[in-house]
C-alpha cells in the first residue's frame, strides 16, 4: 500500500501507518509541481542577490554574512556538520519514519525552496527503509535543527542508519540501496534542519497510541465500576448530555456498552447511594483527555500540513519572507495539557486499585486475597502503582517555559517540543502499567465475587475482556511473583487484546 502525500492531507493516523506499518509513500503530481516552481523561484532569486537569511546569508548570529554562490554546497554541508549536535537516546525507526513523512509532506506546499532531489531522497529513505540514526535530545522547539541534521548528514552520505533492520554506515546503505548521496544547493541545508518535524513525528505517535489506550482506560473502569459492585447513575445518557462535554459523552456512552447486562445494573441494598469520585468520575475524567487529544489533534494536523520554514518562499509574490513559523508554543502547551490529564486519569486509576482492596467498600475480603490467613495478595502492590504515579505526576510539570536566550541574543524564546512530548510518551508507559494492575485488582475482586455467586453476569464487553485478561494473568490463589503478572497486564494493555475482545461482542 502506497500513501500519496500532496502537503495538505496527512493524518495522525496515517502517519502511524507510516511510521509503524511500514507503508511506502508517493509524491502527487501537484506537490512535485510547487517543488520544482518554489526551487526555480530560488535559483532566479540567486541571480538577482537579494539577501535572504539562510539561503545566501548565514543563519543565526550569522544573518548578516553573505554566502556566494559558488560556495552554496560546501556552506549547506557546513550547515549540516555544524548543527548536527543531538544526544542520546536515539529515536526509534518508527519516530524517524514519522519525522521524515512529516517534513516532506511539508515540503510538498512549495513554501520551502528546496531541490526536488532531497524531497524526493525523503521519499526513497522511506520506502527503502533506510533510517538515519537520531539522537532525539537536543531540540529546544524552534525548530528542531539539533536532531534534524542527522537526518542531512545521512543524505549527504554520512552518520549512519539502519538499512533492513542493520545499523551501518550512511554510504553502505547508499550502495545496498541503489543510491547517491545527495548534492546540496543553496537553501537546502536549512530546508533540512529548521522544522519542528522530529517533535511533529514523536507527538503523532504517542497521539497515535492514545487513541486506543483511552478506550482501553473506559474498559478497564468498568471492569473496576463491576468490581466495586458500584453505581451506574453517573452514567445515565441524560446526566451526560446536559453537561455537554463531548469526550465525557463518549466514555460514558463507551462505559455503558461495555457494562450492558452486568449486575450492577440490579438494585441492591447494599450498594451506597455514592461511590468515591475515582469510581463516580472515572468516565468524566477520560472525557477530559479525549477532549485535551481533541485540541491536540487539531493543532498537530495543522502542523503536519503547513509550512514551518523560515524563511518562507511566496510563489505568487515570488519573494522570500522572513518570519517565525518554526514556533509551535500552541502544539508544545496542548502537549502540556495532556501530560496534565494523564496525570489525573492515572491518579483515578490508582485510587479505584486502592479502594478495591478495602473490605468496608467490596464486601470482599482484605487487599482481595483469596485465603486471609494464609495469603497476602495485593497489599505491598499498592507500592508499585503509586511510584509510577508519582513519576508521571513529576512528568506532567510544565517545561515549555524554560528556555534561556541563544544565538547571541537571536534566538531569545523556545517552547521545548521534543522534550514535552518524550515526557507524554513516558508518562503514557508508565500509565499502561497503572492500567494494567487495576485491572489485576478488578479481575481478582470480579472472580471473588463469582466465587459468592456463581455465574454472576460482567456485562458483555467486561465479561470478553476478563476472559482474555484470564489468559495471560491467572488467578491469584497463592503468593508469587507478582512482577511476572504486572509485566503480563501491561503487555496486555499494550497489545489492546482486551479491547478487540470487548469490541466484538458490542
Amino acid at each position: 500500500m502506497k500513501i500519496v502525500l500532496s502537503g495538505s492531507d496527512l493524518t495522525v493516523e496515517l502517519v502511524r501507518q507510516i511510521a509503524c506499518d511500514g507503508a511506502e509513500v508517493e509524491i502527487s503530481p501537484d506537490g512535485l509541481a510547487r517543488l520544482e516552481a518554489s526551487r526555480q523561484l530560488v535559483y532566479d532569486l540567486v541571480d538577482s542577490d537579494v539577501p535572504v537569511y539562510g539561503f545566501n546569508t548565514g543563519v543565526g548570529w550569522n544573518k548578516d554574512r553573505h554566502i556566494a554562490s559558488e560556495f552554496f554546497k560546501a556552506y549547506n554541508e557546513n550547515l549540516i556538520h555544524s548543527h548536527t549536535l543531538g544526544v542520546g537516546p536515539e529515536a526509534s525507526e518508527a519516530e524517524v519514519r514519522a519525522a521524515m513523512a512529516i517534513r516532506l509532506n511539508c515540503l510538498l506546499s512549495g513554501n520551502t525552496g528546496i531541490q526536488p532531489a532531497v524531497a524526493l531522497r525523503y521519499a526513497e529513505f522511506l520506502n527503502h527503509g533506510l533510517h538515519p540514526v537520531i539522537p532525539e535530545r537536543g531540540s529546544v522547539g524552534e525548530g528542531d535543527i539539533a536532531v534534524l541534521s542527522h537526518i542531512g548528514l545521512a543524505m549527504i552520505g554520512e552518520g549512519d542508519v539502519f538499512y533492513g533492520g542493520v545499523r551501518m554506515s550512511s554510504m553502505e546503505a547508499h550502495r545496498k540501496a541503489g543510491l547517491k548521496p545527495i548534492d546540496l544547493g543553496p537553501k537546502d541545508g536549512l530546508a533540512i534542519v529548521s522544522c519542528n518535524a522530529f517533535g511533529a513525528g514523536q507527538g503523532a505517535l504517542v497521539l497515535a497510541d492514545l487513541v486506543e489506550l483511552v478506550d482501553q482506560a473506559d474498559l478497564i473502569y468498568s471492569a473496576s465500576l463491576s468490581a466495586l459492585n458500584g453505581n451506574t447513575s453517573p452514567l445515565h445518557p441524560k446526566v451526560n448530555e446536559l453537561r455537554r462535554l463531548p469526550g465525557q459523552i463518549v466514555s460514558a456512552e463507551n462505559t455503558r456498552n461495555f457494562i450492558r447486562g452486568s449486575f450492577i445494573h440490579d438494585p441492591d441494598p447494599e450498594r451506597p447511594v455514592q461511590d468515591p469520585l475515582s469510581f463516580r468520575g472515572g468516565a468524566y475524567v477520560h472525557g477530559t483527555l479525549r477532549d485535551a487529544m481533541e485540541y491536540v489533534d487539531k493543532f498537530l494536523t495543522i502542523q503536519m500540513n503547513t509550512s514551518d520554514d523560515n524563511p518562507c518562499l511566496l510563489l505568487d509574490e515570488r519573494k522570500i519572507v522572513s518570519c517565525s513559523n518554526f514556533e509551535v508554543t500552541t502544539l508544545a502547551t496542548g502537549f502540556e495539557m495532556l501530560a496534565v490529564v494523564l496525570s489525573h486519569v492515572s491518579r483515578m486509576s490508582c485510587y479505584r486499585s486502592i479502594r478495591l482492596s478495602n473490605p468496608e467498600l467490596t464486601k470482599l475480603p482484605r487487599f482481595l486475597t483469596p485465603d486471609e490467613t494464609y495469603v497476602h495478595a495485593f497489599g505491598a502492590l499498592q507500592k508499585t502503582f503509586t511510584l509510577l504515579d508519582t513519576e508521571i505526576r513529576h512528568l506532567s510539570n510544565p517545561s515549555t517555559v524554560d528556555y534561556l536566550s541563544l544565538a547571541g541574543g537571536i534566538e531569545d524564546h523556545a517552547n521545548n517540543l521534543p522534550h514535552v512530548v518524550q515526557r507524554v510518551r513516558k508518562i503514557v508507559d508508565n500509565l499502561r502499567y497503572v492500567l494494567g494492575m487495576e485491572m489485576i485488582h478488578a479481575a481478582q475482586a470480579l472472580t471473588l465475587r463469582r466465587q459468592k455467586n456463581p455465574g454472576l453476569p460482567l456485562g458483555v464487553g467486561v465479561e470478553a475482556a476478563f476472559d482474555e485478561f484470564r489468559r495471560s494473568v491467572p488467578w491469584y490463589d497463592r503468593d508469587r511473583n507478582i512482577s511476572t503478572d504486572i509485566e503480563a497486564a501491561c503487555q496486555v494493555v499494550k497489545s489492546g487484546d482486551l479491547l478487540k475482545a470487548a469490541r466484538r461482542v458490542r
